[in-house]
């Protein structure tokens, strides 16, 4: 699919979705579970890629190559992305 997309087209659109997301987290006006969001469904796509991409990872393992550290890494914005999420969603319960 990212094949007929120029690299430095996609590293702009990278960045840009980057820092339009750390704005959102930093906003005030942002709710924390639309935030969240759109940073788990960023870091999902990082992570497929990561795990589509041959030689990221070891053969029949999740274990980074060298080559794929950088990339595996992401499943840290995941987790976080999850926790803004759910700390959101139950912060908003308890105020019921």
């Amino acid at each position: 699919m990212l094949q007929t997309i120029d690299s430095c087209r996609f590293v702009r659109a990278l960045a840009t979705g980057e820092l339009v997301l750390g704005a959102a987290m930093l906003s005030p006006v942002v709710p924390a579970a639309l935030a969240g969001t759109g940073l788990t469904a960023f870091s999902a796509g990082l992570l497929g890629l990561y795990l589509r991409t041959p030689g990221m990872h070891k053969e029949g393992s999740l274990h980074p190559t060298e080559q794929g550290l950088s990339i595996a890494k992401d499943v840290w914005l995941f987790g976080i992305g999850l926790a803004f999420v759910i700390g959101d969603l139950t912060d908003r319960e308890d105020a019921e």
